[in-house]
Parts: structure tokens; C-alpha cells; sequence
């Protein structure tokens, strides 16, 4: 917990000299002074999630799933919002003048097959993922807003992305897909507070699954997996996450301000601008011992109007590059200042990427309360 209330009783202990009532209002504590942490991302199959709260001791900071426990995730707040798993590189597309999920044939939709992909090389494939920037609330792409009008909400067809991949990978690469888990219908309604699922496997005769999903507001986002059928548990409650390490579906492009639509990519840092995780990069200067530099930087050189607080990719993949005739190695120019969501700052940076083996899915970071 990152806030706690501290209640101290006059009578019972002699030694103290004030105290807080019980109505005071929380005191934010200050975290951890920092400490040096190695997410486990699976390997080279990038297979996990990691999400990283800097504020609590090392054996409580990070927790993990795997890619494939979920498939959307519904928004808790005053909004009906659902983002999709960039990170099994889903896509989802309206299937026009749908209106029927169980009437709907795999004949009808072969065409739509061939859009709703990730990695085509063209722009117009972004209207299928989630906005990379992380804004879901805003976002005009993926799964629309959820219509108070029955009727007004469509059917999607669901590119279920891939499987982790299970072969073997070369030392410095990564492969961030394995084989492919299909196509669902889904239509999605109002429930009172809470959402409707309607949804089927595409290949299936079966008539469609249905589910209610309650919206908890102790979590931002709650998901469900379609394939199991069942709501799953995969980010920490609000506010408990700051970083999060995942396989990302991002936009790339051709050259400057030329889209070439979306892409995947591995050891890719988010930061958790729906809670109000802030985020930006330190450049360390040219010539600089980057050590000194970075031991030396305080609150005082902190740079407010640098933070980053809508886009979820201010670390990205920045942090480190695969290209070049060293490989893959982490930037040693550079490091991050953080913002977490209580008000705390720390600067953080990247030791390595990779095992003693060679192989990616093992990054390490140190970090420190400013």
C-alpha cells in the first residue's frame, strides 16, 4: 500500500508526544529508497507480463502472467471502454451490417481475414489495434465505446493473435508470436454498470457463449479470457503499478510522419498514464561519465514540464537497441525519471537486457527515490 492512516493511541504509549485522529486525512509515506530488480520476461518468447510497483520492497514489486491469460480488458470507471491484448497481437474490425453473432460464416467474413492483422505494412491496419499511446478513453480505434443502445453496438471479428512461441530462438534474437489462435465473434453490450459478452469461436457451429462482467473499481481494467471463458486477475489493483515490461503492438513507420501501420515489438516498458504515471528520458551529455551523472542527479534537476503523462511508450523501446554491430545492448546514455501516481519521483535506468547466455527476456534496472 502506498498510502497508509496512521493511528496512534495517547493512553496506551507513554513515550508519545502527538497524535493523529482517526478522521485525519492519509499520509502519503514515502517508498523504498530504490533498489535493483530483474523481471522475468520469459526468455527470448517474451512469454510474460511484468508489472513493477517502484514503491514496494523487492519481494512485493513485481508480479507477472503470461501473455496468452487474457484476451480483453474492460474499463472500471464511469466510461465502458474495452481495449484488446496488443501483446498476442490481437486486432479487432467491425463486420458491417452485422447484427446476428450466430448467423455470421466463416465465408462471409474471409475477406475481413485478410485486414484485421497486425504487421501488414499499411497504414489503414491501425483502425484494427488499440491507440499505442495508451489513451483507450479517446481512442477511436479497436473496440469502440460500449453504446448505451443495444442495438448500436457491433459485431467484431476478432483476430485472436498467437500463441508464445515454442521452438528454439538463436542467442540476441526474440520471437514474439507462435502459432495462430484463431478468430471469435464478439458483441458487446450495456449491463447495468457493467458489461455484456456475447462471443463464439468462428470455426465453432456452436450458438455463441454469453458472460455479464461486473465492473470493479479496485482495478482500472478488468479481464477475461475468451478462450477459457472466465474473468482473470492480470494488472495490480489501481495505482499499484507504475512500469509494466510486455510484447507491444506499436505503430512504425516508413520515414517521418509516413505511417506503416502496425507492428510488434519485444522488450517494450509501459508506464501507467491512466493512473497518472508520469515519465521522461534523461539525455546524459555527450563526453559525460554517465555514472557520475546519473549518482549526481537530484530533485532539484528534476524537469516538470518534461513528464510525460499521455502516452505509455515515454520509455518504449528506447531503452535499449538490437540493431548495430554490437547487437542487442541496453543505452548507457541515458536514463528515466518517473512520476508515480501518489507524487513521488524516482530516476531509474537499465543495466543489461540479456542473460550471461546471450539470450533477450532478462532486463535489469536500478532505481532511486528522488
Amino acid at each position: 500500500m502506498k498510502l497508509v492512516k496512521i493511528l496512534f493511541i495517547l493512553s496506551f504509549v507513554i513515550c508519545l508526544q502527538s497524535c493523529l485522529a482517526a478522521d485525519d486525512d492519509p499520509v502519503s509515506v514515502p517508498p523504498i529508497t530504490g533498489q535493483t530488480l530483474d523481471p522475468d520476461l520469459g526468455g527470448a518468447k517474451q512469454g510474460n507480463q511484468v508489472w513493477v510497483d517502484l514503491s514496494e520492497p523487492k519481494d512485493r514489486s513485481m508480479t507477472s502472467n503470461l501473455r496468452t491469460d487474457w484476451d480483453l480488458g474492460f474499463y472500471s470507471g464511469d466510461e465502458f471502454r474495452v481495449v484488446i491484448n496488443g501483446s498476442i497481437i490481437m486486432a479487432a474490425g467491425k463486420i458491417p451490417d452485422a447484427t446476428d453473432i450466430d448467423a455470421i460464416t466463416s465465408a462471409q467474413v474471409a475477406s475481413l481475414q485478410n485486414e484485421i492483422m497486425v504487421g501488414s505494412f499499411l497504414a489503414s491496419n491501425l483502425q484494427y489495434v488499440d491507440n499505442p499511446n495508451g489513451m483507450f478513453l479517446t481512442q477511436t480505434t479497436g473496440i469502440a465505446p460500449i453504446n448505451a443502445s443495444d442495438r448500436d453496438n457491433p459485431v467484431y471479428l476478432i483476430n485472436m493473435g498467437r500463441d508464445i512461441y515454442n521452438g528454439t530462438i538463436t542467442p540476441g534474437s526474440a520471437i514474439t508470436g507462435g502459432n495462430e489462435r484463431g478468430w471469435y465473434l464478439l458483441q458487446i453490450t450495456r449491463a447495468n454498470t457493467g458489461y455484456k459478452l456475447k462471443y463464439r469461436d468462428l470455426s465453432s457451429a456452436n450458438p455463441h457463449m454469453e458472460y455479464i462482467l461486473t465492473k470493479n473499481s479496485d482495478y482500472t481494467l478488468n479481464f477475461f479470457s475468451l478462450k477459457n471463458g472466465k474473468e482473470v486477475t492480470i494488472q495490480p489493483k489501481r495505482k499499484n503499478w507504475d512500469i509494466g515490461f510486455t510484447v507491444f503492438t506499436n505503430e512504425v513507420f516508413y520515414s517521418p510522419g509516413v505511417s506503416a501501420g502496425s507492428y510488434v515489438y519485444a522488450d517494450f516498458v509501459i508506464s501507467n498514464i491512466t493512473d497518472g504515471v508520469g515519465v521522461y528520458q534523461v539525455n546524459i551529455p555527450a563526453g559525460t561519465n554517465a555514472d557520475q551523472y546519473y549518482n549526481n542527479f537530484k530533485t532539484s534537476d528534476i524537469d516538470a514540464s518534461k513528464f510525460i503523462f499521455n502516452d505509455q511508450r515515454a520509455i518504449g523501446d528506447h531503452w535499449r537497441t538490437v540493431t548495430g554491430s554490437n547487437g542487442a545492448q541496453v543505452y548507457g546514455d541515458r536514463f528515466y525519471i518517473i512520476k508515480d501516481a501518489e507524487g513521488f519521483f524516482f530516476k531509474l535506468r537499465f543495466n543489461k537486457m540479456m542473460n550471461d547466455k546471450g539470450e533477450r527476456g532478462y532486463p535489469q534496472f536500478e532505481y532511486e527515490i528522488l
